[in-house]
């Protein structure tokens, strides 16, 4: 069986993964300095792009390999052997980011490293929440999905929306943030509830609560909903943003300090709808 066919079948690849099939369909030894020199001849030959080192993305044939465009999606899959897209990347992958971002964003155990750029493109590895560490419960809320023949994981858009509002840092102003958030037509509550709560942190809760409040009829919630989430907000007043120095408003309900500008929505045209 010929390399090929490995080519054929996976649009992004590690060497693992070539040495595993190599080892289980093709019934190969794998010989590490022959996988090396085939590995440069099809680089060569322009049948795939070295992305860095054990990395490399399959080229349909007759393409110029430095300018063909990489599914940013999968190189961010293959980050780390158990990425899983989060936060901005994983609302951009469901559909939902309302800006394009050069940034790309994925959860890992191991060791958060420096940005990787490819492509002027920024892959970012962020940890995983230590509560979930804690509980032993990294995987609550992660799906598959089949992007372009190949299943990677990311966040679903329940866990997604908490994560977002528990570290904004990681998905761009409060403005993008809102719009993004605000394009999400349906939620398993139950599940949004569940994650928030594992977080075990109420400042996010506070910021859950107030979000699902302001979109309440949109989003169904009932307020039998909102009174239970209201259990585990802060016992006293949090910030949202706590380095705002934009005017700010008590949102009493869930001891939540929220900028005005948000609450106004002031990045709104005031004769848009004209």
């Amino acid at each position: 069986m010929r390399i090929d066919s490995f080519f054929a079948q996976h649009q992004i690849f590690t060497v693992n993964d070539l040495i595993a099939w190599l080892s289980k369909e093709a019934g190969y030894t794998v010989n590490y300095s022959t996988l090396h020199n085939s590995l440069a001849y099809h680089q060569k030959q322009g049948h795939i792009l070295r992305i860095r080192r054990g990395l490399y993305y399959s080229l349909p044939k007759g393409v110029i390999a430095n300018s063909y465009p990489v599914d940013p999606f999968l190189v961010t899959s293959k980050m780390a052997e158990d990425a899983i897209l989060g936060y901005r990347t994983a609302l951009d992958l469901h559909g939902k980011l309302h800006s394009t971002s050069s940034k790309f964003i994925y959860l890992s155990k191991k060791r958060v490293m420096a940005p990787f750029v490819f492509k002027d493109l920024e892959y970012q590895a962020v940890s995983i929440p230590t509560a979930l560490k804690k509980n032993n419960n990294e995987r609550f809320g992660i799906q598959s999905i089949d992007r372009l023949g190949q299943i990677i994981l990311v966040t679903t858009l329940e866990r997604t929306l908490v994560d977002v509002l528990d570290r904004p840092h990681l998905c761009g102003s409060w403005e993008e943030i809102w719009l993004s958030l605000e394009s999400i037509e349906y939620l398993d509550l139950d599940q949004v509830l569940k994650y928030a709560i594992l977080l075990d942190n109420a400042t996010t809760i506070a910021k859950l609560g107030f979000f699902l409040e302001v979109h309440r009829e949109r989003l169904m919630i009932p307020e039998s909903y909102l009174e239970n989430l209201c259990k585990y907000r802060p016992l006293k007043p949090h910030y949202l943003e706590r380095k705002s120095k934009q005017p700010q408003k008590m949102i009493s309900k869930w001891n939540l300090i929220v900028p005005l500008s948000l609450i106004n929505r002031e990045w709104e045209e005031p004769n848009g709808n004209i």
